[in-house]
């Protein structure tokens, strides 16, 4: 049985995708990639990805992005989205309460000061 929060991001991927909230995108990013120097060595994990709007900008932007939601239907937008975008980003259906990453994603030492 799915909890509430499972179903309430079920239909509503192409709405989301509507609401105003998400036409900063590309501002936002422009943040993000301010904050990390602009390092594209680095490798980028976007927690609750939905419909892959920042992993996907930031995928254009080249970097190596992996995208984690617990929706389905949100990460079946987002691989239709960056199908359509012509990126490639890694969507992993996964509860972000339960990750399994181990270091992949850590700050260098020099990050850290």
């Amino acid at each position: 049985m799915k909890k509430w929060y499972e179903e309430l991001f079920e239909n509503s991927a192409r709405r989301y995708e509507e609401e105003p909230y998400v036409k900063g995108t590309v501002g936002e990013v422009d943040f993000i990639e301010e904050e990390i120097g602009k390092d594209k060595s680095l490798e980028i994990l976007d927690i609750g990805c939905g419909t892959g709007r920042h992993a996907i900008e930031l995928a254009k932007r080249g970097y190596s992005v992996t995208g984690v939601d617990l929706s389905e239907a949100q990460l079946s937008r987002a691989r239709l989205n960056a199908e359509a975008t012509k990126v490639n980003v890694r969507f992993i259906r996964a509860d972000a309460r339960h990750l399994t990453f181990h270091n992949q994603f850590q700050p260098k030492s020099s990050d850290l000061q």
